[in-house]
């Protein structure tokens, strides 16, 4: 049984989140639709722009690209994605992914089970401009936001 209505989010609803790089816009959220399994959004990564290394200690991630060309290094082993193929990243394995294509690339991505608590759903082992600029700052992964109707 459900305690929450059916809801359609759209991504202008979403906020970005550029600290680990790219845009990573969390869409079908606890917050926004009141998910308990996991986490649905849409990375939206510019032509070398990256998303830095990370690995999720309670969650597997499922990813498809819908649009672009991707590296992804999985536990330091590189891999490239096209459009219409899907990856299953097992828990803790450590993940960056890279844009080596010229155009902007699209990749929906789902986790699940949530962490406990968000602050343990990511951790980052390496740094980007950005969080080397928010060093200190709450984590606030992006699973727990969203827009709340």
């Amino acid at each position: 049984m459900t305690t929450h209505r059916p809801r359609i989010v759209d991504l202008s609803e979403t906020k970005p989140n550029t600290r680990r790089g790219g845009d990573l816009r969390a869409m079908l959220t606890p917050t926004a639709v009141g998910a308990t399994s996991g986490f649905m959004g849409l990375a939206i990564i510019a032509p070398g722009d990256r998303i830095a290394e990370h690995y999720h200690p309670y969650s597997e991630e499922f990813v498809y690209v819908v649009d672009g060309l991707l590296e992804v290094d999985l536990d330091g082993e590189t891999h490239t994605m096209r459009p219409d193929q899907g990856l299953l990243i097992p828990i803790d394995v450590r993940h960056r992914f890279r844009n080596v294509g010229s155009v902007e690339a699209r990749m929906v991505f789902h986790l699940g089970p949530l962490a406990p608590r968000p602050d343990l759903g990511h951790v980052d082992t390496e740094e980007t401009a950005q969080t080397s600029r928010t060093a200190g700052a709450p984590a606030g992964p992006p699973e727990r936001s969203g827009a709340v109707s």
